[in-house]
């Protein structure tokens, strides 16, 4: 008997030993006393990064980090770093907050994306639920779903629902009245839910309040403290970095 319990235990040890969570043995949910289920803690650090797996990106994401972000090719380069880590570090009491988003407004290759790609790697790190969203492959697929109205409401509601946001290269190339539509179901939402975005652009907040008000101010309140423009210098960040 007692090799036998020996045996069962040890069998028990070496399968809890391969799962990612042992909490739920990695089904994302928990049974409780009464019958029902209840999300586990780490069912929004899966879903983040299923979506990050599914972008593409995801092992330049991991590796885009603070620590090898060369800020010092000017000085808006390095008030944006500031502007970054302050961010990262300040996020628990930020997130609750009304002012709990930040923007990067700049040109190509000025490290918009490594600084946002280091805040979603910190707050990964934290246990936080990052979604990443490539705009110009994530707007096309919502718009060829979109006749398809349970597909579509699936997938828009990764984005509106997220703990943390990321849209990368927001309104990137030809703009349509269907991009705007769909961004703003996305950023209206999660304004009035009070849900923080991190957004990089090559747009200036003037821009964005001249493509769309409502999403240009919604953007603009939820990142007032925190919107770190980049602009006006003759620096590549992918060239010279």
């Amino acid at each position: 008997m007692k090799n036998t319990t020996d045996y069962l235990k040890n069998v028990n040890d070496y399968q809890e030993s391969n799962y990612r969570c042992n909490k739920c043995r990695d089904m994302m949910f928990i049974i409780q006393e009464d019958g029902t289920a209840k999300a586990c803690e780490c069912r929004s650090i899966r879903i983040a990064e299923d979506k990050l797996k599914a972008s593409g990106v995801s092992e330049e994401f991991r590796k885009m980090r603070f620590e090898n972000f060369d800020y010092s090719k000017s000085k808006e380069t390095m008030l944006a770093y500031s502007k970054a880590k302050s961010y990262s570090k300040k996020f628990e009491e930020l997130r609750v907050a009304r002012q709990n988003s930040i923007i990067f407004c700049g040109q190509v290759g000025s490290g918009k994306t490594h600084l946002a790609m280091s805040i979603g790697n910190v707050l990964l790190d934290t246990g936080a639920g990052v979604i990443y969203m490539p705009y110009r492959s994530s707007i096309t697929n919502l718009k060829q779903s979109i006749t398809d109205e349970e597909n579509y409401q699936r997938e828009i509601n990764i984005y509106k629902n997220a703990q943390v946001l990321m849209i990368d290269d927001l309104f990137k190339g030809r703009i349509t009245e269907s991009d705007i539509n769909i961004i703003y179901e996305i950023l209206d939402y999660r304004y009035f839910k009070n849900l923080p975005v991190i957004v990089t652009t090559e747009k200036s907040i003037g821009d964005l309040l001249e493509i769309d008000e409502a999403i240009g101010s919604r953007l603009y309140e939820m990142s007032k403290n925190y919107v770190a423009e980049i602009v006006g210098e003759k620096l590549n960040y992918r060239i010279y970095g």
